[in-house]
């Protein structure tokens, strides 16, 4: 990956939107490309990154900023394609995610703490070692495999998915990350029946951005030597303690690769955290002295 895009080579606005109840402003990412987020709370900056097909009104920010709003200025965002955020006119690369946080870092003051969860966290981790401006990283759950605890995700996931997107299919490219994730075949077969249904149809597009910022380290083999190596962040990585033993040692071996790694369980947590359990280990790490 390249270089992350510094303040003296992005342009920033930030307008106000009546599309939805929460008032949203937008930052300008490297390509022009507009970033949508939202900031709650009082304290020092800190930037949400979410996992697939979650933006700010589907999946964990809501929870994670209510928990995480009394302590910090929680600034939580939708990632490229997806709620209000633009996809951009060129091809995909992770590279513009990477340049996607960066602007909103810059929004929220010209650096911040992040939380990254699942291929968020992921996503912050490669910022981190680009040398975005972080103060302090807590990532949880990246979804790796390093080991032979549970089998690689197939290496051919991303063009897969670009395939059934453009088929229109975007109803079954779900339905295979649902699949691949361990979903039980029963929920997956009624997830169309639920209300939010439509919402992740509609993100499709972007799951084959996560398998491209994650395919690599999903093999089932260890981490790339030097993965993380230029990271000088502080970096506190999480996992569940009812999370499977894969995942554990996925985050055991991220914290052993970022120079300034610490690995913790999150007692009676899985992948789907909740805000109140994660708040106070967060909190203690970000605002340790």
């Amino acid at each position: 990956m390249s270089e992350p895009t510094t303040a003296q080579h992005q342009t920033r606005e930030t307008e106000m939107t009546t599309k939805t109840a929460t008032a949203s402003h937008f930052a300008r990412s490297a390509d022009g490309t507009r970033i949508a987020y939202e900031a709650h709370g009082r304290g020092p900056a800190l930037v949400l990154v979410d996992g697939a097909l979650c933006q700010r009104t589907l999946g964990p920010s809501r929870d994670l900023t209510s928990a995480l709003e009394g302590s910090f200025t929680v600034h939580s965002y939708d990632r490229r394609g997806r709620g209000e955020s633009g996809a951009g006119k060129t091809a995909y690369h992770p590279d513009r995610e990477v340049e996607d946080l960066v602007a909103v870092l810059e929004a929220a003051g010209g650096h911040a703490h992040v939380l990254g969860t699942s291929s968020g966290a992921a996503l912050a981790l490669a910022a981190a070692a680009q040398g975005a401006p972080i103060d302090r990283l807590v990532a949880y759950e990246a979804p790796f495999v390093v080991d032979g605890e549970r089998e690689p995700v197939d290496a051919d996931m991303p063009p897969r998915t670009r395939e059934l997107v453009a088929a229109g299919r975007r109803g079954e490219a779900v339905k295979l990350f649902m699949r691949t994730v361990g979903m039980p075949a029963p929920m997956v077969a009624v997830m169309p029946l639920f209300p939010r249904w439509k919402k992740l149809v509609t993100a499709a597009q972007t799951l084959a951005h996560d398998w491209d910022l994650c395919i690599e380290e999903q093999q089932g083999r260890p981490l790339r030597a030097g993965l993380y190596a230029g990271s000088t962040v502080p970096t506190l990585v999480l996992a569940g303690g009812k999370s499977p033993a894969y995942m554990k040692n996925a985050q055991q071996a991220i914290a052993d690769a970022v120079p300034r790694g610490r690995y913790l369980e999150v007692a009676g947590q899985t992948h789907m955290v909740k805000g109140k359990a994660l708040a106070p280990v967060v909190t203690e790490h970000l605002l340790a002295t």
